[in-house]
Parts: structure tokens; C-alpha cells; sequence
């Protein structure tokens, strides 16, 4: 029962095995079959020539060859005959597009390769070699044969005028190149690139890539980079791009020292200006309007040959391109003496010897600081232990006092017999020490420390 519902299943193991097998079959009739030999694949350039290939194998059989033909196939569903060949009648070149272009490498009709010259674009396709054969019928093989082309590449930046919105300011194009190119842009600047293709009628595909940003006077000089890459290249096509952002002028000033004393020779002002394009016209005036005698003007260069009070004013200079004008003003004034420059050399030094003694005395400081704890930390505890003060007149005070006298001579503690006694005989006062008797009462007493 298991064996026919395997049977009847359409995807069981066995039934794929018999269509796996069936396969292998018939591909390897075809491969017997194929008598056909051409190449499958070829590219091609325009403007050279391309050898299309076919050999007729038959391995000894009894097949007889009729004529054989070349099918170009530019697009499905369209076959024209470019090139036949007979025994009898010999060769033909029925296509008016390939007369004169197409040649039999050979007059065999077992080898009937051809050659076509002066390739144009419009020259890709499939091409069939078909043969008219009896008894098996026609026998065929086909070569797919693809165009290549080369693009033109070009990359140019474009002049804009700095503004609040987003502008193309640079393109780059890659044209008539097949298969279609790919664009890219490496830039340190913040913008965005769009990328449009158009298909020639030969085939051919332009790719063409525009670079827009929000420009700025800042961004005038700053570079972007076209890549272009495509399969007929060795390496990608590279070209770097300068932008060209053109702004109104920006005026500044400089020269004025604060010393115009009177007196003064050859003072001056110098009036600069970034604009693109370059300025038209640099103007100074005075808040009067007119220049001082005094003043004489070069270009940029205001000169005062001499400073009197006619030059304690207000100069401005004024800068022009065709985007606009702009001006920058400045007072001047003028003084009775001159004044000395601080010496700014000095000041310095004496700050930094400041500096330099103090740092010295704190590190004094450290080091005493440093060796004293090392001592402290190298003495310890003390070796000995004062025993409590005791009240004078007492008894142990006596026997205390007598005991640290001796040990202080560098003898014993006494030692008590059994008796009670001390060891010592009679009443000899000279062996012992003063008596409490003659410690006037009211008297500290303060012992003498015991060592342990």
C-alpha cells in the first residue's frame, strides 16, 4: 500500500529521480546532436573588425551538406540573411547594410567563418550559422556578438552667485559609452548630486550627473571630484573641479597704529577687499568728504605725509564688483607726543621670575615637609612607661622612690625575703634614699620612670 501511494505522489523521491534521469538523457542527445560548432560570445568595438566562427561537425557520418547561411537577429522577432554560401553558386551578401563589409574567411562549406569590418554599433546582435543539411534538416549554432563603446567624459564646474538656495554647481557627463557608465563625486563640501541617463538610437547610453549645493562666499576655491567607471576603462576617469562662487566685496582695514602724534611722518592705512570676481574700484573719503591735502592714495594705500589735526577724522573705504559695493570706516586720532611702546620684554621677565621664585620656595617647602615625616614615621612609640604619681607621705611612696633610686645606679629592684624584709641590715640610712619625713608636706611628687 506504501509502495503505490509512493507511486501515485507527484513529488516523491522516486519520480524525482526518473525526471532528474530523463533530463541528463536528453541534454546529453543534445550535446551528441550538436553539430554546430561556433563560439558563444564575443565583444567588439566600432571601427574594427570581428571574426564570426563556425565549423560543421559531423563525426563521420553520412550527412550531406546543401548551403549554409548567416542570420543576423538585432532584435527578437527580426532575422536577415547577411551572407550565404554554395558549392555551386557561390557566396552572397543579400543585406545592403553589411555589403561590402562582410567576407568568407574560406570557400568550405564545413568551415564557413566570416569577417565583418568596419563595425558600427548597430551591429549587435545574434548571429546564426545555419546549415541546410540532408537527410537531418537544418543544423544551426549562434554567436551573440556585443558593442562596446568607449564614453566621452567630460566634467566642468559652473559660476554661480552665492545665495539662500540649492543650485547646480558643477556637472559631470559620460556619453555615448555602452554598457552605460556609473558616476560618482567625492567632495569635502555639503551637497547632493542627481544622475540622469538617455538612451542613443544606436544602442549607446549618456549618463549625465549634476552636483548642486547652497553657496557660500566660503565655498569659492573648494574642490569636488567626478569619478567615472565603465567597463572599457582600465581605471575610473577622474577630473577635480575648482567651484566658482562668486560674492559681493568683503572691506577691512589695518594699518592704524594708535600713534598719530603730530608731527608724524608717512603713516598709513591699507584697505583690503575679498570679492570674486576681483574689485572694479577701491574709493577712501573722509567724513567731510574729501581727502586732506596731507593724504595721498595709491590703489589700496592711503599715505598721511604728515599728521595734523586734519587727519582727526573718520576715513572709509569703499570696494565695488558688478555683484555690489561694500565699505568699512575708521577713526583716527591724533595725539600731542608720541608714545613709547611698553616694553613688553621686561614685564614679562619680571612675571616670570615671580613665578619661578615661587614655585622654588614651594618646593622647599615640600621637601622639609617630606623629610620631617620621614623621621616622625622612622622614631616609633616610646620604649618606657611613667607609673602613676602617688601621694606623698605614704609608705609605697618610700619604697618607690627607693627602689627607682637603685635602678637608676644600675642596679636591681630589692628583692623581699621571706621575712617580709628587703635584704637590707639594720638601719643603716645610707643605703636607702631621703626619707618621706624630710618631703615637706604639700609638695608634687613626681617619680622617676620605671623602665620596662
Amino acid at each position: 500500500m506504501a509502495r503505490d501511494s509512493t507511486a501515485r505522489c507527484p513529488g516523491s523521491p522516486g519520480r524525482n529521480a526518473w525526471m532528474v534521469a530523463a533530463v541528463i538523457i536528453v541534454a546529453a542527445q543534445g550535446v551528441v546532436a550538436q553539430k554546430v560548432r561556433v563560439e558563444e560570445e564575443l565583444e567588439a568595438y566600432p571601427t574594427e573588425s570581428v571574426d564570426l566562427r563556425c565549423e560543421f561537425v559531423d563525426g563521420g557520418s553520412l550527412t550531406k551538406l546543401t548551403q549554409v547561411s548567416w542570420i543576423w537577429e538585432p532584435v527578437d522577432g527580426q532575422r536577415d540573411n547577411i551572407a550565404v554560401y554554395h558549392p555551386t553558386y557561390g557566396q552572397s551578401f543579400p543585406n545592403v547594410a553589411f555589403k561590402d563589409r562582410v567576407i568568407f574567411l574560406q570557400n568550405n562549406l564545413r568551415i564557413p567563418s566570416i569577417r565583418i569590418k568596419d563595425l558600427r554599433m548597430s551591429d549587435a546582435g545574434r548571429y546564426t550559422c545555419e546549415y541546410a543539411t540532408y537527410p537531418s534538416g537544418n543544423e544551426q549554432g549562434t554567436t551573440t556578438l556585443i558593442m562596446l563603446a568607449k564614453p566621452k567624459n567630460s566634467a566642468k564646474a559652473v559660476t554661480v552667485q552665492a545665495g539662500s538656495k540649492s543650485v547646480m554647481v558643477a556637472h559631470c557627463e559620460a556619453a555615448d559609452g555602452k554598457p552605460a557608465a556609473t558616476i560618482k563625486w567625492l567632495a569635502s563640501v555639503g551637497g547632493n548630486h542627481s544622475t540622469t541617463s538617455t538612451n542613443g538610437p544606436d544602442g549607446t547610453v549618456t549618463v549625465r550627473s549634476e552636483y548642486r549645493l547652497v553657496p557660500t562666499a566660503e565655498d569659492n576655491g573648494r574642490e569636488v571630484t567626478c569619478l567615472v567607471d565603465q567597463k572599457t576603462q582600465d581605471r575610473p576617469w577622474t577630473e577635480v573641479l575648482k567651484l566658482s562662487v562668486e560674492y559681493p566685496p568683503t572691506v577691512t582695514i589695518d594699518g592704524y597704529d594708535h600713534n598719530w602724534y603730530v608731527g608724524r611722518s608717512d603713516a598709513v592705512l591699507f584697505c583690503h577687499a575679498t570679492a570674486n570676481p576681483e574689485p572694479t574700484t577701491i574709493t577712501w573719503t573722509t567724513a567731510s568728504g574729501s581727502l586732506p591735502d596731507t593724504v595721498v592714495v595709491e590703489q589700496n594705500k592711503l599715505t598721511v605725509r604728515k599728521v595734523d589735526d586734519a587727519v582727526n577724522t573718520t576715513f572709509t573705504c569703499e570696494v565695488k564688483n558688478k555683484h555690489g559695493a561694500s565699505r568699512k570706516t575708521l577713526t583716527t586720532f591724533v595725539i600731542e607726543e608720541k608714545r613709547e611702546p611698553v616694553q613688553e620684554q621686561q614685564t614679562g621677565a619680571l612675571v616670570g621670575g615671580v613665578l619661578g621664585t615661587l614655585i622654588f620656595i614651594g618646593i622647599v617647602i615640600g621637601i622639609v615637609f617630606l623629610i620631617r615625616k620621614y623621621q616622625q614615621d622612622t622614631e616609633g612609640p616610646p620604649k618606657h612607661k611613667p607609673p602613676p604619681p602617688v601621694k606623698a607621705g605614704s609608705s609605697t611612696e618610700m619604697m618607690l622612690d627607693e627602689e627607682a633610686t637603685d635602678a637608676l645606679n644600675g642596679g636591681a629592684p630589692p628583692v623581699l625575703n621571706k621575712d617580709g624584709s628587703d635584704g637590707h641590715h639594720g638601719n643603716d640610712s645610707s643605703n636607702h634614699g631621703p626619707s618621706s619625713g624630710n618631703i615637706p608636706r604639700g609638695e608634687s611628687f613626681v617619680s622617676t620612670p620605671m623602665y620596662v
